[in-house]
């Protein structure tokens, strides 16, 4: 039994792993993925803790499983959070990025704002939170 148990915790776990999506924090790192792998670099500037459009995109669109499995193969996501409350806190130096970061693509501080670079890290456009499916959004997302 015990046996059973653990190897169904195993699966659950590859599979929940299988299906996540890939986050980077990290501009440099997201920024050399895209250029390594030669795919759009998608920065998403979110308030997790306090903006209900936020939730809504990462709940309706970056956790559909349709999204995770598109993303996967052409795009490198970089998730910039604001968190406002002190239990959500980041660290100094990815707070110090993501406000770099703000003032160069969110100069007016729009959540969520979805930045979209090429492999180059050129600006390609930007939308927010739409009220679509996932694969309208992505229709979005490559449209621009």
């Amino acid at each position: 039994m015990k046996k059973l148990f653990s190897s169904m915790l195993l699966l659950l776990a590859v599979a929940s792993s299988l299906s996540a999506q890939n986050w980077l924090t990290s501009f440099d790192e997201a920024k050399a993925t895209a250029r390594q792998e030669n795919k759009k670099l998608i920065m998403v500037f979110q308030g997790s803790d306090w903006c209900a459009p936020c939730m809504k995109l990462e709940r309706k669109i970056w956790n559909s499983d349709r999204f995770k499995a598109y993303a996967k193969q052409h795009f490198v996501m970089l998730k910039l959070d604001f968190p406002r409350k002190k239990a959500n806190a980041l660290p100094e130096a990815q707070q110090q990025q993501n406000e770099q970061l703000a003032e160069e693509y969110n100069k007016h501080g729009f959540f969520p704002l979805v930045v979209v670079l090429d492999s180059e890290g050129q600006l390609l456009g930007e939308t927010g939170y739409k009220q679509v499916s996932p694969d309208e959004y992505i229709e979005i997302i490559n449209s621009l």
